[in-house]
């Protein structure tokens, strides 16, 4: 679209809703109350000389898709999910392929040619017999029907290519942290992260709340960061408050135990409060129904709102947490964490609401071993390696393409120019 088609009107009202919503009084506590998790809790950072003594290992799980289709109908679909890990600040080989560079494990599809819907629906169903997904349905989720794990149809998923693709790809890495969990150099207290949250609509809620118990049983840290969330735009005003404290009050009268000035940082986390994630996400109000002989609006509150094992479509709790404190940069230090309810909560499935406060505490200062690097921002490296190490580049297109080409050439029961033709991108002419 040429910009000057968008009324300047329009662009007036979004930097209008941005600056209300940035701007918003904050009412939130700048001082720790003990036993609170939604009051800010201050800590040392881990000495940059021993951020690597450690025999916790880190694991980070991402994924990626891409398509590209061309005039003559075809199209070319491909998603992946992988994950790399790290011990002692050094990464692990997690795959046989005696490569010394690529040292992380990923998955690939074979079916990549989308010229139906009975090729989609077979991208859908090599999906299905990938060894990881299969394992997470089997023994995690003890079920083999995989429509009573799926929270949509079949019919539904591979509507488009995007959703398709997309799907395969979420599903994907949920297969990726059991895997990680039963590996054998897997121990207790260790970590895996997730790019996003611990909450999905492609997975029913009973299924992901095994997922999350099963895996605090086996006592590994699991856990999402996300730099980009509408989270923060609401605690945009609230992280001001709090940088100014840090930097202002609560850093020069902090007794730190670090004795090098340079290392001396601040770190701080707090749960998210209620009234920041019902604006961040509204409550879904539903059509009236029927219900017990009377009409009833169905009100519903967000996914990603829910505080509980039901209702919420996963196992997440909310955290918001600065992990490597640099002066000047205001909130692009501040990330949005979702950690597993049941390592916050452990009586959760009883009703009880009292955090672990001591459990919070120590997994925010163990990933203070993974943020001391200006150029991430305060993001944790494997996930920065795991997102390099899966991502498809937008080259990915000529690549496939390059070598299809050749294929075709090699077997040459096509003319040159039919070749060619076949993957013309019109766009391209225009």
């Amino acid at each position: 679209m040429n910009r000057k088609e968008i009324s300047e009107n329009t662009i007036e009202i979004i930097a209008q809703h941005i600056n209300e919503r940035a701007n918003k009084p904050s009412t939130f506590p700048i001082i720790t109350i003990d036993g609170q998790t939604e009051t800010p809790h201050y800590y040392e950072i881990i000495p940059f000389n021993e951020i690597d003594n450690s025999e916790v290992k880190f694991f980070a799980i991402d994924g990626s898709y891409n398509s590209q289709e061309f005039y003559n109908g075809l199209t070319i679909g491909l998603y992946t999910a992988g994950y790399v890990g790290f011990s002692n600040g050094k990464q692990i080989c997690l795959n046989s392929e005696n490569d010394p560079v690529i040292l992380g494990k990923g998955y690939f599809p074979e079916n990549i040619l989308i010229t139906n819907d009975e090729h989609k629906l077979a991208v859908f169903n090599e999906l299905l017999e990938f060894k990881p997904v299969k394992k997470l349905f089997n023994e995690c989720f003890e079920e083999t029907n995989y429509e009573n794990i799926l929270g949509f149809k079949p019919e539904l998923i591979t509507q488009n290519i995007s959703s398709l693709l997309s799907f395969c790809q979420e599903v994907l890495e949920w297969a990726m942290i059991w895997e990680i969990a039963n590996l054998e150099i897997t121990k207790k207290g260790d970590f895996i992260l997730r790019d996003g949250t611990l909450r999905s609509n492609n997975i029913k809620q009973k299924y992901l709340v095994k997922l999350g118990k099963k895996i605090n049983q086996k006592e590994i840290n699991l856990l999402a960061v996300t730099k980009n969330s509408s989270i923060k735009l609401e605690l945009s005003s609230t992280y001001k408050k709090i940088d100014y404290f840090l930097e202002t009050e609560k850093k020069p009268k902090y007794p730190f135990t670090i004795e090098n000035p340079r290392w001396q940082k601040l770190c701080v986390w707090f749960e998210v409060p209620d009234n920041i994630l019902v604006s961040a996400y509204p409550e879904v109000k539903q059509k009236k129904e029927l219900f017990a002989g009377k009409i009833t609006t169905i009100t519903k509150t967000s996914m990603f709102a829910s505080k509980s094992l039901t209702s919420g479509r996963g196992f997440g709790l909310f955290f918001s947490a600065r992990l490597d404190y640099v002066e000047k940069l205001q909130n692009y230090d501040w990330v949005i964490v979702d950690l597993n309810i049941f390592d916050c909560i452990p009586n959760v499935e009883q009703g009880e609401k009292i955090r672990n406060i001591q459990k919070i505490q120590k997994i925010f200062y163990e990933l203070t071993r993974l943020t001391q690097e200006h150029y991430i921002l305060g993001y944790p490296y494997p996930l920065v390696e795991a997102h390099n190490f899966v991502s498809l580049k937008n080259n990915f297109r000529d690549e496939v393409v390059k070598r299809v080409r050749a294929s075709l050439y090699k077997t040459q029961m096509m003319d040159n120019v039919d070749i060619e033709n076949l993957f013309l991108d019109i766009h391209e002419r225009l």
